[in-house]
């Protein structure tokens, strides 16, 4: 479906603080993971619902020595929003999902018919039953909704900062950049970034390229070129990168997209 993707993974790998530009609806089917998110540590296990919001940095490592295995949609914001404005008729403004763990036997067979549906071959009959699965799944999801009534409250300066990486995260930046920009020190960058995003402009810089990798490895972008456009020193650089973040290859991502 147009604006999600569907992910599958079983193994013992023990992510490292990243971020997704995506809404993302998963669930344990073996094992159990420990995760630090934006929301605090939780721990999810076999048949669990887990959510994470687009931005939202977070790790996560199994508990115990089996891994863990999930299945996971990756749905964009405009898709989301699509969904909640049509189910609130327009009322709702910006929103996230509040809970990092649901436990709920009813949301996990909701979600396997979503997820089952979803990567099934496609089709007008499957397509209708995708967009019915998805509102099921939402209006469960909507029961425990947190409305945003303002965005989180970020420093003018360092918004300008964070701004300027997600405007241009192909651009190499130092810290003297961004104290320039934003007009203060560069320690105080480093400090007010931290604070605001959970990363270092570094880092948040690097979740931002690889981001644009992805988006450009869907579109049918040959790696290498990706790879340097996104501001990567190489395509090995890049890679590397990719497969600490995301779990897989660009190659094995770039594959399952076709």
């Amino acid at each position: 479906m147009d604006g999600v993707d569907a992910i599958e993974a079983d193994t013992a790998l023990a992510y490292g603080r990243h971020m997704h530009d995506q809404f993302g609806i998963g669930l344990i089917n073996r094992g159990a993971q420990i995760s630090l998110s934006g929301r605090g540590m939780v721990e999810a296990e076999t048949g669990d619902i887990i959510t994470v919001n687009p931005g939202e940095v977070h790790d996560g490592a199994p508990i115990g020595d089996g891994g863990r295995s999930w299945q996971m949609l990756y749905l964009e914001p405009h898709t989301v929003s699509a969904f909640f404005q049509d189910m609130t008729e327009g009322r709702m403004g910006a929103f996230e999902l509040p809970n990092p763990v649901i436990r709920d036997r009813c949301s996990a067979e909701r979600y396997r018919s979503l997820f089952a549906a979803m990567t099934a071959c496609s089709g007008a009959a499957q397509d209708l039953q995708v967009e019915e699965h998805l509102f099921l799944m939402f209006e469960q999801l909507l029961e425990t909704k947190k409305t945003v009534a303002a965005a989180r409250s970020v420093p003018k300066a360092i918004a300008a900062a964070i701004a300027k990486i997600d405007d241009e995260p192909d651009m190499p930046l130092s810290l003297d950049d961004l104290a320039r920009l934003c007009g203060i020190s560069r320690f105080q960058v480093l400090r007010g970034f931290a604070r605001a995003t959970g990363l270092t402009p570094h880092a948040y810089m690097i979740q931002r390229r690889l981001q644009m990798t992805k988006r450009m490895i869907a579109r049918g972008d040959d790696l290498a070129e990706a790879a340097v456009s996104s501001g990567f020193a190489d395509q090995s650089h890049m890679t590397r990168l990719f497969v600490r973040t995301y779990g897989m290859s660009p190659g094995d991502y770039a594959a399952a997209r076709r």
